[in-house]
Formats: structure tokens, C-alpha cells, sequence
């Protein structure tokens, strides 16, 4: 991350270009992870009607599929993108990403096709899993790779892109739960969300098809085992990235919950995550370049811990407020309070986990980690704090959680920063 690298016209322009071929595809996955929590109740209604708490998991159980096979997505994609390079795991991503939202805007529901609709959903949700798997870490390696200098703001665009998902699927939720009736939201209306990110799909294969692979991976010895690598002699730094996915994947998929919260918990109406899960996107997309901008001067970690230890201190009094005061207004200002957490934890992250791994087997480092780190903490969040908050009746459950795996994310950005010398 030195600044004294002459950085020639070519060398901006082409990072430039990695900003938008890998944007399109992150921005693709998230508008659909996103939305997909944020239309949760037309999803049950089509697919799993019934009342109660039993269909809300089942909601939430499919949403978790996808993150139940991340992990194969990213030892097959990861360990292609390692072996073959970044281009060509990139266009892979996108073409399946693209395949899975399209079976599920076609897909009917169960009053048509009884249980086989939810199969389907499943197989979309499956073919999406493996997509995400590998996304993650093959465009953050594209675009870091591609920066001979300010490599950590470059690789926030890996962020501030989900704040563009985060803004268009909270602004289409919004736009359609507060305009349409909740028979036509049901029957039609959240299809045409699911089908607007089409949109991006072919657009984003054609560009990153055009796109030459990055310098340092041909530059770069490779190896035949990359996982094998990686397991042997990277393991420690494997695990460190692991436990620092943990806060800012919990970040966004509390976002995700919370329009669901809101009505179930809170007696709010559809719609009033909404605007909270707007500002948030908008935060994220203009605060995680400055950010980025930071981290190269300072260090990600430098950045990284202290928003750490806020979220936990923070984190649990942000939802006592929240239940004391049930509203609109209180609920927008909290999710503010996360996209300011995403801005200085998730923008600085990709450029810190790029940075931990050695380039022959970065792809795979990080597709792993954040793999398996999105699943357990992320992916499995609403399904756990459903269940948590069924069991408990405590409203502030998921203040606890947050602060959890802030401490997790903790930990593992200090062994970074001690073991392996990252700044």
C-alpha cells in the first residue's frame, strides 16, 4: 500500500475498469440477498402459507441454503480463480448468479404447483450459494490486484457497491409495499423487484468478459493444490480472516431482518425498515471510499478496531432504545447507526483480507473465510434470532448478537495486526 509507487494512466484506467466489472457483479448478488429478506413476507405467502412462526422459518431456512453452500462455491470457484485466474471466475459468478434470480422470478408457488414450488426456490437459492461462494473473494483479488496504489480504497467499491444493493432494494421495497395492495405485492409486485436486477446481469458478463486478467496473478507463481496451500501453511491467517467477517456480514443481514422485525416485533408497518435500510445504503455507498482512502494512509486495522469495540459497546443500548420506542424515526436512526459501522469496518476489510493472503492462494483465502464467515454469522442470523426471539420474548436479542461477533471480529483483526504484521 506504499504511496510512493508511480502509478502510470494505464494503471488507473485499469483499475478503474476492475471497479466497474467487479461492482456490477457484487452488486447483483447483494441487491438479490438483500431483497429476498426484505420481500421475506410475499416469499412465505407464495411459497410456505400458513400463519406464525413455523412459516417465517421456513422463510428463513431457505434464505440460509445459500449460505449452507458457499463454502462448495468457494473451493470450486476459489481454487479455479487460483489456478485460472480472476476473469475467468468472475464471468462463471455472474452467469450463475443471473440463472438463480431468473428461475426465481418465473418460479410459481405453492397454489400452483403445491410443494414443488418451494423446491425450486431451494434449487435457485442452491445454484445462487455456489455463485456467492466465489464471487467475494475473486473480485476482491481483481480489483486489489489491479491497484498498484491505494489498493484498500479500490477494494472498498467491494462495499460501497452493497450500499448501492442496499439503497435500490430498500428504495423498490419501499417504493412497491407503500403503493401497491399486499394481494398485488403478493401475487406480482415482488416478482418485478426479484426481475429488475436482471438487468445487471448480462451487462456485468460482458464487461468483466472483456476485461484482461490482473498483473500480479501473471506475474505470480501458482501452484497446481491450492487448497492445499492454504490449509498447510496459511491456516492461522485462514482463521483470522474467518473471525473478521463476523461483523461486517451481520451488519448487512441485520439490515435484511429488520423489516420483518418491524412488523412481527415492533407492530410497525411493512414498510418502515425501509427508509432506515435507504439511509444506510447511501452512508455505505458515499462513507466506504473515504474510508478506503483512510485505511491506505493509516492501515485497515487501524480503522477496523476501533469500530469494532463501539459496535459492542453500542450495539445492545441501540435496541433498548429501539423497543423503549418503537418508531420509525428511532428505527431509521439505528440502521444509520449500522451503515456508519459498514462504512469504517466493511469498507477497510477487503483490502485487509487481499493483503493476508499471498497471491497464489489469496482467492481462495478469502473466498473460504468469507464463505464460510457470511453462513455462520450472517446467513443463519435471521433464522437464529427468529428463533431466539420465539424462545425468549426478549426484544433486545439482537443488540446482544451484534455486539457477539463485534467481539469476534475483534479478535480476529488484532491477530492480523500481531501475527501477521498487516497494519
Amino acid at each position: 500500500m506504499s504511496e510512493t509507487i508511480e502509478v502510470s494512466r494505464e494503471d488507473k484506467s485499469r483499475a478503474r475498469k476492475a471497479v466497474v466489472a467487479a461492482g456490477l457483479g457484487n452488486a447483483l448478488e447483494w441487491y438479490d440477498i438483500i431483497l429476498f429478506g426484505f420481500m421475506a413476507t410475499s416469499i412465505t405467502a407464495v411459497f410456505y402459507p400458513g400463519e406464525g412462526l413455523s412459516a417465517q422459518l421456513m422463510t428463513w431456512a431457505t434464505f440460509a441454503i445459500t449460505f449452507v453452500v458457499r463454502p462448495l462455491g468457494a473451493i470450486l470457484i476459489g481454487r479455479y480463480s487460483d489456478k485460472h485466474g480472476r476473469k475467468s471466475a468472475l464471468s462463471l459468478t455472474i452467469g450463475l448468479m443471473t440463472l438463480g434470480v431468473f428461475i426465481i422470478v418465473v418460479l410459481p408457488g405453492e397454489a400452483t404447483i403445491g410443494i414443488w414450488g418451494a423446491i425450486g426456490l431451494i434449487i435457485a437459492r442452491i445454484i445462487q450459494g455456489i455463485s456467492a461462494g466465489g464471487e467475494f473473494g475473486s473480485a476482491t483479488a481483481f480489483l486489489t490486484e489491479n491497484a498498484k496504489r491505494g489498493k484498500a480504497y479500490y477494494a472498498s467499491f467491494q462495499t460501497a457497491t452493497q450500499g448501492i444493493s442496499m439503497f435500490l432494494a430498500a428504495g423498490v421495497s419501499w417504493i412497491f409495499s407503500s403503493t401497491l395492495s399486499e394481494e398485488a405485492l403478493h401475487s406480482w409486485g415482488w416478482r418485478v423487484a426479484f426481475a429488475l436486477g436482471l438487468f445487471i446481469g448480462p451487462v456485468g458478463w460482458y464487461i468483466r468478459s472483456k476485461m484482461d486478467d490482473t498483473p500480479e496473478f501473471k506475474a505470480a507463481e501458482k501452484t497446481d493444490n491450492p487448497l492445499r496451500v492454504l490449509l498447510g501453511e496459511n491456516f492461522g491467517r485462514l482463521f483470522s480472516a474467518f473471525l473478521i467477517i463476523a461483523m461486517a456480514t451481520i451488519s448487512v443481514y441485520l439490515i435484511t431482518f429488520l423489516p420483518q422485525f418491524a412488523v412481527t416485533n415492533l407492530g410497525l408497518d411493512a414498510w418502515a425498515a425501509f427508509p432506515g435500510a435507504v439511509v444506510a445504503g447511501v452512508i455505505t455507498l458515499i462513507g466506504a471510499p473515504f474510508a478506503g482512502r483512510l485505511a491506505d494512509r493509516v492501515g485497515p486495522t487501524t480503522v477496523m478496531i476501533p469500530t469494532t469495540i463501539v459496535g459492542i459497546i453500542v450495539a445492545w443500548p441501540m435496541f433498548i432504545l429501539l423497543t423503549a420506542n418503537p418508531s420509525i424515526g428511532v428505527l431509521t436512526l439505528c440502521e444509520a447507526i449500522v451503515g456508519l459501522f459498514m462504512v469504517f469496518y466493511f469498507g477497510p476489510m477487503p483490502a485487509l483480507l487481499s493483503e493476508l493472503f499471498p497471491v497464489k492462494v489469496r482467492s481462495s483465502g478469502m473466498t473460504i473465510a468469507y464463505s464460510f464467515g457470511v453462513a455462520i454469522f450472517g446467513g443463519f442470523a435471521p433464522l437464529i434470532l427468529t428463533a431466539l426471539l420465539g424462545a425468549t420474548g426478549l426484544l433486545t436479542v439482537p443488540g446482544f448478537y451484534y455486539a457477539g461477533l463485534s467481539l469476534l471480529s475483534l479478535i480476529g483483526v488484532i491477530m492480523a495486526r500481531k501475527l501477521y504484521s498487516q497494519r
